[in-house]
């Protein structure tokens, strides 16, 4: 349907003998000259998608001031970055597929509510206290946001291209959520390196953005056909078809390993860069994470058109190359090996991912998507976490070398083993996206 006159929408799609509830959901009330062109919508949910996760990393090269300022030890840094994921998994647990059931614009605004008050947190009360609960808070913030926003770009774009397959918004959805986590330490290192107020600025700045994209997405389309009476709601489970499930556990295996290279970047490096490379740079702390999470999404743009086996098959290389190289650079050490691995390990470990996510969705129902997608998001988002957890404690009885040589190994095995079944069983039911 072509939305360019949101206006006359719904008559036009009556006249047309379309099913309204399939092509143009809305919400009981809801004002369709008030609501945003599909098209428009679409990228709108994006950069909000983009700065919440954003907002969720700008701590990363901030840790380090924190540190000084109030003699943080390496394990209290590891607990701020815990309680940052007990948030996020508990979100997504709890709330992270509901908007199947109240609608996606609902979900996502009050996401970046949230956010909102995350920073107001942040900016308000800096200590060891506010910075506890301005993690957990964004926590909340981000798990409501992952499945809810993939599933609403996918629908969005099928609202705006009718026959499109979901390839596109699957891309864009990926990129803003990596390329969101990593503009977040970029710009977070970039003012404290800087800009006066290193730890209010950055809070202050990017919770301005998300009122401003708040605002926005208020007016976006509903694309979910919302029920006279909301089901009784209930935690997040798995509904996936039977045949399906060791599929679909596979592949969030395997976005499970990925993230937990991710979340080294996020959240361990600086410490990496300035007790083992002595590089105390807020900039660079910030850039080397942007570097790998950057790498990440575009090596999925760049393989968009690949086949998922092939891509998945293809990954591996790259992502134990730059594994490779990654703890070449902390054991020589060499600054240039580390970021190049960075690099490298991004790009293979976003490609594990996009495969791992399509495999996913390709065993949804459409009326379970963003449920599916909570639980495919929250085993990666355990991925995101726990390892790391377990590496800030490894760190205070060994070197921060041998911890991440055993992390490495233990990613590589996981990666090998998932994707293995992953390609196995998709060999015999191949892509649908």
């Amino acid at each position: 349907m072509n939305t360019g006159d949101q206006a006359g929408s719904t008559c036009q799609v009556v006249s047309k003998g379309t099913d309204v509830q399939l092509h143009a959901p809305r919400q009981h009330g809801e004002n369709p000259r008030r609501v945003l062109p599909y098209r428009v919508a679409f990228w709108a949910v994006a950069m909000a998608s983009l700065l919440n996760m954003a907002f969720s990393a700008v701590p990363t090269p901030l840790y380090g001031l924190y540190q000084e300022r109030d003699h943080f030890s390496g394990i209290t840094v590891t607990i701020v970055y815990a309680v940052y994921a007990v948030g996020v998994i508990a979100s997504l647990f709890l709330v992270g597929h509901v908007s199947d059931w109240v609608g996606r614009r609902r979900i996502l605004v009050t996401a970046l509510l949230v956010n909102v008050m995350s920073a107001l947190v942040f900016v308000f009360f800096p200590g060891l206290i506010g910075l506890l609960v301005a993690r957990v808070v964004c926590g909340v913030a981000v798990g409501m946001t992952t499945a809810t926003a993939a599933a609403y770009l996918s629908e969005l774009h099928l609202r705006a291209h009718p026959g499109a397959t979901s390839k596109s918004p699957q891309i864009v959805a990926i990129a803003a959520n990596l390329g969101g986590i990593g503009f977040g330490p970029l710009l977070g290192g970039l003012l404290a390196q800087f800009a006066p107020a290193p730890l209010r600025l950055p809070y202050i700045v990017v919770g301005a953005a998300l009122v401003v994209l708040m605002l926005i997405n208020f007016f976006a389309p509903e694309t979910v056909a919302l029920p006279d009476v909301p089901p009784a709601w209930r935690p997040q489970r798995v509904v996936v078809p039977r045949e399906r499930r060791r599929q679909f556990f596979a592949a969030t295996f395997a976005a499970f390993a990925a993230f937990a290279v991710y979340g080294v970047f996020n959240s361990l490096v600086p410490n990496f860069l300035a007790g083992t490379l002595h590089e105390t740079s807020h900039a660079v702390a910030g850039g080397v994470a942007f570097s790998a999470f950057a790498s990440g999404a575009l090596a999925q743009i760049l393989a968009r058109d690949l086949d998922t086996n092939l891509m998945l098959r293809r990954s591996v290389p790259i992502l134990f190359a730059g594994l490779a190289l990654f703890t070449i650079g902390m054991w020589v050490p060499s600054l240039v090996v580390f970021v190049v691995g960075g690099v490298v390990t991004g790009a293979g470990a976003g490609l594990v991912f996009r495969g791992a996510l399509v495999t996913a969705s390709n065993t949804a129902s459409p009326q379970s998507r963003a449920e599916v997608l909570s639980g495919f998001f929250l085993g990666a988002y355990i991925g995101l976490s726990i390892p790391v957890i377990g590496i800030g404690i490894a760190v205070a009885h060994v070197s921060a070398r041998v911890a991440m040589l055993v992390f490495v190994v233990l990613v590589a095995i996981a990666i090998v083993w998932s994707l293995r079944d992953v390609t196995r069983i998709d060999d015999r039911s191949r892509d649908v996206v």
